[in-house]
This record gives C-alpha cells, structure tokens and sequence, in this order.
C-alpha cells in the first residue's frame, strides 16, 4: 500500500464516525506529520561552502549532524547527541567550532556548547562538546561574535547576581574566560561595532526608561532615552563605524522608523518608515564584506522586501520567479555570499531547502523537512487574511484557515490565540498546528488583538491595563464576527492558546462563559498575582514593563486590576470542560498557575483535565511529549466540538500520555501568605558518629554528565559537631563544612569552591553571611534548617509523622535569600530492592525550585540511590 492510499483509506474508516462525514473532506493525516521529528531541519552552509550541518534525530531528538557538501544526506555523522532538543545552533566565523545552546528539562537555564567538527572519532563515536559556560542556574547570552578573531565572542553572565548579566570575553578554543564589564548598573543589553569595540550599553531603571549609553573612555554618557511605552534598539553600524542605525519609535512617532545617528553629536537622518505606512520596520540586512545595506524589510499580511543591492534584488527576483506563490528565505550562506541554501515555504506548501549559487544562479534542491507532508500538499488548507472591527472600532488584522472540502458554513472554530502578549504576532505561511485542526475539520482563526506586535505603538500600547478586557474583547469581536458571517457554528467554538493565548482561554471561559464550548489552556496563568510574584529573576529590568500591561500589584487600584483581570477568581463562572496542558519546569507560568485553577474548579464540580510534563517547561519540546499532547488536544476538541480523532497512536505515545495525565484529586496548592514558618524544627534521634564515608555522584549540567567523587567527615567539636563535604572532579575542587550544637542545631557554614568563599554565621534572628568582600545580614524566624552537609541526617531523624506539610526556612546560597521551603512525603518507592519514604522539599515562592530525597526508613538515613 502506497503512503497516500493508507492516508486516504484511513481518513475513510473514520469519516464514517464523524458528524462531519456527509462533507467530501480529505483524508485524515497522521498527526505525525505534523508534530512529530522531520527528516532534517534548519540546514546551514560552513563559511567556505564545503560542508551542511543539519538537525536530524538523534535517539529521538533532534541533534546537529555534518556532511560534506558533495556527499548524500545518508553518509552524514552526528555531532551532538543532545537528550534535550537545542534552542539553536551555528557555525563560527572560522567554521572551525559549532556553536549550539541548550537548557536542562525546559527550565531555561541556558548553557553555550562548543564542538569541533573536525576532531576525529572512532566509528560509531561523537566529538567531545564542550560546556563553554559550565555553570548552574544560569541563563548564558551570547552577545557578540568576532569576524576580526573568530576564536573570541562574548557572552552575558548571571552567576554574580541572578537579575543581572555580566559581560565576559570568552576564548572558544581553551574556554577561558574573561570579565569584560561587571553589571551594577542595571544593563540590559552591549552593542559592539564591526571591529568589536564595545560602544553602547542600555540601562533600564524602575520605572522602565531606558537609556542607551555611549562608552566614552571610562565615562558613560547617555544618547538616547525612551520610556517604558516606547522603544529603540540599534541594529547596525555605517561602513566607517561613525554612526549607527537606530530603530526608534520614540516621541510623536508611531510606526518603528530606521534612522542613521551620529552617537556623539546626536544628530539623526531618516533612512526609511514603511512606504505603505501600515506597520513598523521590520528588519536590516548588512553586507558583512562591504558594510552597505542589502535591504530593509516589514512584515504587513504578508512580508515586503525593498532592496538597495541591485544583484541582490535580481537573484531574489529570479527565485521569485522559480517558485511562485511562496517565499524565500536566505537561510545561510558562504562568506562571500557566492553560495546560499535558501528556504522555500507557503502556507499550503511543505518547506523545501535548495542550494543557490548566487553567480550561475544553478539550483540544486537538499531536501524536504518532512517529504511524506509533500506528498499530501493538495491536503492542506490555504491562510487567508481577515479584518474586523472590535468591541471600540479598533481594527484587528488576523488570519483564518478553514477546511479544504468544505463550505465556509457553521464551522467548528478553534480560535487559535499566540503568547507574549506584547509584541508576538501570527504570521502567514505554514504553521503545523493550524493545518492539523483544519485536517480534523475546524476553522481555525488566528487573532492579532491588542498588544501584538508590528502594527505600530498606539495599537501595542492600547492593551495596557486591559487583560482579560478590551485585549479579549478583540478575540470575543472576533468569533462573532465569524458567527456573524456564516463562517463559525456559534454552539462549536474553542478558544486555545499557549502563554498569554492561554490566560486569554481561561480568560473567554470565565469572562464569556456563553461564547465558548471548551478550552485548552497550554502553560497559561490563571491568577497575575501569582505570576508577577514569581517571574525570573533575569526579568526584573522588565518589571514596570510588566507592570504596565497588568497594574502595579503595590497599589490599591493595581491590586483591583489583577484581581479582576485573573480567570482564578472568576473560577465560578468557567462551566465549560477544560483541558490544561503545563510543563512542570516552566520558569516563566509556573506550575501553580495550573494547580490553582485546577483546585479551583475540581472544588466547584466543573470539568477539568490535567496533562503535566516533569522533563518541559515553557511549552512541550520533546517530541514524544508533543505527539502525546496533540493525541489528547485531538480527542477533546472531538468530543466537545464534533471533528475527526485519529485513534491509534504509537505505544511509546500512547504510554507517555497515561503518564501525563494527574489525577485531579491529587492537586495540592500552598499559597505563600499561608505557608507560615513552623516555630521550631521537629525533634529527632540523632545518630552520629565520628568517621568517614565516601560516594561517587553524577552531575548532569545542561546534558552534560560530571563525576565527581565526595568525602564525608564527622567529627565532635567540644559539644557539638564539624561535618565537612569534600568534593573533587572535573570542575575542581569544592568544600562545604557546617558547624553545629549537640542537637545539629547550625551554627556556621563555610563554603569553598573555585576560589570564592561563602561564610554564613547563624544568629538567633539574622544570618549574616560574607561573599565576595561584601557582608549581608538575612532576616530570619521560625525553624531554620542549613543546607549543608548535615541536611541529610537531620531530615533522616525526624518522625515521619512530623515531616509531612512542615516549612522550613532555608538559605540559597546562589540567590542569596532565605526562602520558605515546604517539606512533604509523597508515599513510597521501591528502589534496589528496598523500600523508601519519597519526599519532596519545594520552595513555597517559587514553585520551579523542587527537590527530591528518598528516606530509608529502616535505617533512618537519607540514601544516595
């Protein structure tokens, strides 16, 4: 049986199942094809144009693979064999290193790798990759990379202070590196010119004004300043690094306008606003060789390029030509730009990518992300652009897909709402979602409400302090326009979305509740207060901004705002099913998010499901996670709203779903302001002797996997005890030694690793702890237990019965904080063969700080295992 006959034969045994049968539809297509790993991806040219690198599968994730240009795609080798999908990748000037970033399970902390693909390997080996930023909890920036020196580039730090990013130099072949700018002063972001001289940097204070700063020796001096509700940002140099253009839309101005300025004298020229005066500037292509501009570019329904280079607009116009309809990318290119692999993508068209020989202008074709999509292009559904008015006049641009096979006439809807929400947009051209729900059946409407990004300040700014109002009023506007039309079924309408798009879910079902017949609500808040207490603590630069858009939760009338614009405390009025899809390591929406207003309508009565994956955070990465999620997306929009379900899926799947899926009953949420410290630490059987012991650990930093061996040493101290962890390995060595009372009560704490020293000193109601020169005295009251060596054992000694739902207080010594840990015992694990208390110890203020002990309750010691 060919591809498309077991599609087609398949899309027919289902038909008959669905209401939607008696409409000439096209077959079902696997959901695969839409969500699973493609063949290859996000191919790239080494800068001589000898070599493709490539994202392939690698035991099931998608990992960097190398061939030689002239070779077939079958004789390429693996690079990397990542187990958590990169956030991106790319060669170095030189195309001696790939450069690739990845987080550990969806947390964000971001770490730069480097590999040489030129290290030779053993049949059936990979070349080392190397941490280039070996550090925890941190999110790494690459700033700058040289053309000049193509062994340096510089990143962005923040292991010093969590909310700030230091400036370091960082020598790619030996990982040295160097502090080039230490951040105290709320600097958000370096801009360096073309020979790599560090000439800006921004600063943005508390209330969200942000001023670029010129770098005039050792002085600063400010050029340029927006406020919170405008922007600027400079996306280049002239040829002779003398001026700089600037993207501002600051002051009178509405739509983002490239300028060039002189950052000395401050004088500015207009280069270019939209000639059509519809939506900001888009973007600036510099030529690296020459430094002359290549072309700008916007983004309206479609994207517009005008082009200043000549042979440039002629080659692009030739592919133009060659593939009507759609539009090209230049994915990457050789140095010299002789040679491109360029991208070929529509909206009802699976992506190409092609060599492009600039000069003879051959094209040779490379390959389809997922050919088996190829063969059912005549399947997919076209994009069109949609208009309409809201609930105020405003004009809202947005998009709508409906059913190949079927009138446009009381349709299923799914309104599809994109995250951000201040400054993301939908744009046309292929997107698997929207083509996967009009495959089952279902219009799909993509609204770019309020807040959206490209259609200029006045219309980004007009969603400010109106969440869950005129920001939903726009999507509301929009299904009735639908309904209004014929288009949309008004009893069959979906609102589903992801980060902000689902709040906005949750939000239609507790502000609208009659609009809706269901939703799906992927990592959305539901109570801002929530929200805003725990955002990263690399978003504080953003906070008046965030501020800004919600209210100012330290004002009364702030206060009114959030709690009105939360769906939490309108639980009352959501009546229609929902599922809630959420990553357990999500930094951003964390987990609470979902566990309130699960809790909220499970207690009500109302129809709820769960699906929580312990290895994603902000959104589903995994590929398996993905498949399981779409499964279950899939089969609740068909029985809520009538379209078509593909049943089967593959066991591996199918599993992983049953084990995303939570038992309602089971949720459990602590508020902060009820996670009362408890007065003393429980009492317990101490069982300590003087001696040693050792264990081999492994640590996992960003996929990278570290043996380290440890020493533990107890030894009386008059009355008390000194236990002292000794640690040795690839990062060096570290030592951590606590000082304690006859009871293990803390007294101090000294902590020793890669040249710095933490000294903490427990008072009666402070810690004062010494870092980096500087002392700070930590309020503290109620139990205090130190995370130090003799954690484990204290834990060990308690009753069981005393464990459960205690809080703790508790010194983190990377942030600096005391923090309110809420200990619990999560049942029983059976692990080599004996059986263990499993207990959990999470930070009460924020949720994404989680660890795990297993307790031998037999011999009364927490076990490494």
């Amino acid at each position: 049986m060919t591809m498309s006959n077991r599609f087609a034969l398949h899309g027919l045994l289902l038909m008959a199942l669905s209401p939607l049968a008696h409409a000439e539809l096209p077959p079902l297509l696997d959901r695969e094809l839409f969500f699973g790993n493609p063949q290859l991806s996000s191919g790239q040219l080494s800068p001589d144009g000898k070599m493709i690198t490539f994202l392939k599968p690698y035991d099931g994730i998608m990992n960097v693979w190398i061939k030689e240009f002239d070779q077939p795609f079958e004789a390429a080798r693996p690079l990397t064999d990542s187990q958590r999908p990169l956030y991106g990748y790319g060669w170095t000037e030189d195309g001696k290193y790939i450069l690739y970033v990845k987080d550990q399970d969806g947390d964000e902390n971001m770490n730069l790798f480097a590999v040489d693909p030129s290290v030779a390997v053993a049949a059936g080996e990979l070349p080392p990759s190397r941490n280039l930023t070996p550090l925890e909890e941190v999110t790494a920036q690459l700033v700058h990379t040289s053309q000049r020196d193509p062994d340096l580039l510089w990143v962005g730090l923040n292991d010093r202070d969590k909310a700030w990013h230091d400036l370091y130099r960082l020598r790619i072949s030996t990982g040295e590196l160097t502090l080039e700018y230490e951040n105290l002063d709320r600097i958000t972001s370096y801009d360096f010119d073309w020979d790599d001289k560090l000439r800006l940097l921004y600063r943005t204070d508390e209330q969200g004004t942000t001023t670029i700063l010129r770098i005039d020796g050792d002085q600063l001096e400010p050029i340029y300043e927006t406020l919170v509700t405008e922007s600027a940002s400079v996306v280049g140099w002239s040829a002779d690094n003398s001026k700089m253009y600037l993207v501002s839309n600051r002051g009178e101005l509405d739509l983002l306008t490239l300028f060039l300025m002189d950052p000395v004298s401050g004088d500015k020229t207009l280069v270019e606003s939209d000639p059509e005066q519809r939506v900001d500037f888009g973007s600036l292509r510099l030529d690296r060789n020459t430094r002359q501009v290549i072309s700008t570019s916007y983004t309206d329904d479609r994207n517009r390029t005008y082009w200043q280079n000549k042979a440039w607009e002629a080659n692009y116009k030739f592919l133009e030509n060659r593939f009507p309809g759609r539009e090209i990318a230049f994915q990457s290119s050789t140095l010299d730009y002789s040679k491109f692999l360029i991208s070929v993508s529509g909206d009802r068209y699976a992506s190409e990518a092609w060599f492009f020989d600039a000069k003879t202008r051959e094209l040779i074709f490379q390959y389809t992300p997922r050919p088996e999509l190829k063969e059912v292009e005549a399947y997919l559904a076209p994009m069109e652009p949609v208009r309409y008015a809201s609930s105020d006049g405003l004009e809202i641009s947005g998009y709508l897909t409906t059913p190949v096979g079927m009138p446009a006439e009381r349709l299923p809807l799914v309104v599809l709402v994109h995250g951000g929400p201040k400054g993301p947009r939908d744009y046309w051209g292929y997107d698997p979602l929207v083509q996967f729900l009009a495959n089952r059946g279902y219009a799909v409407l993509q609204p770019n409400f309020r807040a959206s990004g490209g259609y200029g300040k006045a219309f980004l700014n007009a969603g400010d302090l109106q969440w869950g109002r005129l920001m939903q009023d726009d999507i509301t506007w929009g299904v009735k326009h639908l309904i209004a039309s014929g288009v949309a079924d008004p009893q069959r309408v979906c609102i589903m979305g992801g980060s902000y798009g689902g709040y906005a879910t949750l939000a239609g079902l507790a502000f609208t509740p009659d609009l809706y017949a269901c939703g799906v609500d992927i990592v959305g808040p539901s109570n801002i207060f929530t929200l805003l207490d725990s955002i990263p603590a690399y978003w504080e630069a953003g906070r008046a901004f965030l501020y800004g858009m919600v209210g100012d939760p330290s004002t009364e009338e702030g206060r009114e705002l959030i709690r009105q614009a939360s769906p939490l405390f309108s639980a009352e009025a959501i009546n229609r099913p929902l599922l809630i899809i959420q990553g357990a390591n999500d930094p951003r929406v964390k987990k609470a998010e979902a566990d309130q207003i699960v809790i909220a309508l499970r207690d009500r009565g109302h129809a709820v499901s769960y699906l929580l994956a312990d290895d994603e955070g902000h959104g589903f990465a995994k590929p398996v996670n993905r498949m399981a999620m779409y499964a279950e997306v899939e089969r609740f929009l068909a029985e809520q709203l009538g379209g078509r379900y593909q049943g089967e899926m593959p066991e591996e799947v199918a599993r992983r779903l049953e084990e995303l899926r939570v038992d309602i009953e089971s949720v459990t949420y602590m508020p902060a302001d009820q996670a009362v410290v408890s007065e003393r630490l429980p009492e317990g059987q101490l069982q300590l002797q003087e001696g040693s012991e050792e264990w081999e650990v492994t640590l996992s930093v960003q996929g990278q996997t570290i043996p380290m061996k440890t020493t533990r040493t107890y030894a009386k101290a008059g009355d008390g005890w000194l236990i002292t962890d000794t640690s040795s390995g690839p990062l060096g060595d570290m030592s951590d030694s606590g000082s304690y009372t006859a009871d293990l009560s803390p007294v101090s704490r000294l902590i020793k690793q890669g040249g710095q020293t933490i000294e903490v000193v427990h008072g009666p109601e402070q810690l004062e702890v010494k870092v980096g020169g500087q002392t700070l005295q930590l309020p503290v009251s109620g139990a205090l237990l130190c995370d130090g060596p003799a954690r484990d054992a204290i834990i060990a000694s308690w009753p069981i019965e005393a464990i459960d739902a205690l809080v703790i207080s508790m010194l983190d010594p990377a942030s600096m904080k005391v923090g309110r840990h809420r200990i619990s015992a999560d049942g029983t694990e059976k692990l080599h063969g004996r059986d263990y208390l499993k207990l959990s110890m999470a930070n009460v203020d924020d949720s994404g700080q989680r660890v795990t002990l297993w307790l031998d309750s037999e011999k009364r010691r927490v076990d490494r295992v």
